[in-house]
């Protein structure tokens, strides 16, 4: 009697404790620190993703194709804010990936800047030969830049630099000429009169409606664990309405870019609209492939319906 008693209790504490467990994800994740590259971390700090039974490992990249390359190998389960160029090139070139929502829609936290010693003024004024810094081929910068540049008509060389901390040293000691960046990092040395500022993302009017930047994920692995990326994407969500709505955000923002509290909420007050943050719509996508046409991401022309395979929306916030 004991024992089926005891034996009926250790079912009973393997069912409640399988209940229990937290389902693992694996997500790449680029930039850590920037306000968009930290929807997971205020997710985590605000209990959501441990109340969805969920347990996210982040594998923090440097961006660009090392978050794409971790999609496509399967190596994570999802891969955060990849440039939607890039992520088009990889699927037209057979790359088992799908997207799963939109990241950014508008182009509106880079900016380009200069020495304050330096004579350019505007993007403009920057001859031919000179370098322009971008992050990393297919990345939001790489897309951004282009379109600058052409819209400026200059012919200075765009030169990938990999992250902001790099591309600083690279521009204050003359390597490069013009650098990248990402608000707030450098908005003191603006104030204080040690950098300038040529040029900014918004500058980029035709830009404003296209989504620049994607959250993919393997092609395989969404097929065998749909439910739980579904619902890691629905946490996301509420990660995103949390931090435009509680302080604490802003606090974590202003501490891992170490800057004052006030100069990150100036940047997410005047470069982060909430509204660039939508996940249910791949916006302006004709555009996207034209671009990847012009910067040879692609090897000939495609519409939309010739990629609408790269796209399964999994969640879509009412």
């Amino acid at each position: 009697m004991v024992k089926s008693i005891l034996a009926a209790l250790a079912i009973w504490m393997a069912a409640t404790s399988t209940g229990f467990a937290q389902e693992k994800l694996k997500v790449a994740i680029p930039q850590r620190g920037f306000w968009d590259s930290s929807w997971v971390e205020f997710g985590q700090a605000a209990g959501f993703f441990k109340e969805a039974g969920l347990e996210v490992e982040i594998f923090w990249t440097d961006g660009g194709a090392q978050t794409l390359t971790a999609a496509v190998s399967g190596s994570v389960d999802i891969a955060l804010s990849n440039g939607t160029l890039g992520v088009v090139g990889a699927y037209v070139k057979g790359a088992p990936i799908k997207i799963i929502s939109a990241e950014m829609t508008g182009a509106t936290e880079l900016y380009w800047w200069v020495r304050a010693d330096s004579p350019y003024k505007t993007l403009a004024d920057v001859p031919e030969g000179k370098t322009v810094a971008f992050s990393s081929p297919g990345s939001s910068s790489n897309l951004i830049l282009l379109a600058l540049l052409k819209q400026s008509g200059s012919k200075a060389k765009p030169t990938a630099t990999g992250g902001v901390p790099g591309t600083t040293t690279q521009v204050m000691s003359g390597q490069i000429d013009v650098g990248w960046s990402v608000v707030p990092l450098g908005l003191l040395d603006v104030q204080e009169g040690k950098r300038r500022i040529v040029a900014r993302s918004n500058d980029v009017t035709e830009m404003r409606n296209q989504t620049i930047r994607v959250n993919i994920a393997n092609t395989e692995i969404l097929k065998t664990r749909r439910a739980a990326i579904t619902k890691f994407m629905e946490v996301y969500a509420k990660s995103i309405e949390w931090a435009y709505s509680n302080p604490q955000a802003i606090e974590m923002f202003a501490k891992n870019m170490k800057v004052p509290v006030a100069v990150a909420k100036q940047g997410v007050d005047e470069f982060y609209p909430k509204a660039a943050m939508q996940m249910g719509e791949i916006r302006d996508l004709d555009r996207t492939l034209k671009d990847a046409l012009d910067a040879k991401f692609i090897p000939s022309p495609k519409t939309s319906k010739d990629v609408e395979g790269m796209i399964d929306i999994v969640y879509r916030p009412k």
